[in-house]
């Protein structure tokens, strides 16, 4: 599945130059280049602590309703 605007993803890899382990979550609040997104880390109080540009590759995308396998 492909990764958009508003998308709550998941790092494949760490980004250590920016502080960020993989498995942290954030969210795609816009596509920098094809397959280029910046994404969104925030606090459990909403507060910003990193924006990021990741390559889509090293983003999985979180689904929270049941998708049917292809």
């Amino acid at each position: 599945m492909s990764v958009k605007l508003l998308d709550v993803v998941a790092l494949l890899e760490d980004e250590a130059k920016h502080g960020l382990l993989r498995g942290q979550v954030g969210t795609v609040v816009e596509a920098v280049a094809p397959s280029v997104f910046e994404v969104e880390f925030s606090d459990n109080d909403g507060r910003t602590y990193a924006t990021v540009a990741v390559p889509a590759e090293k983003l999985l995308v979180l689904r929270h309703e049941v998708i049917e396998a292809a």
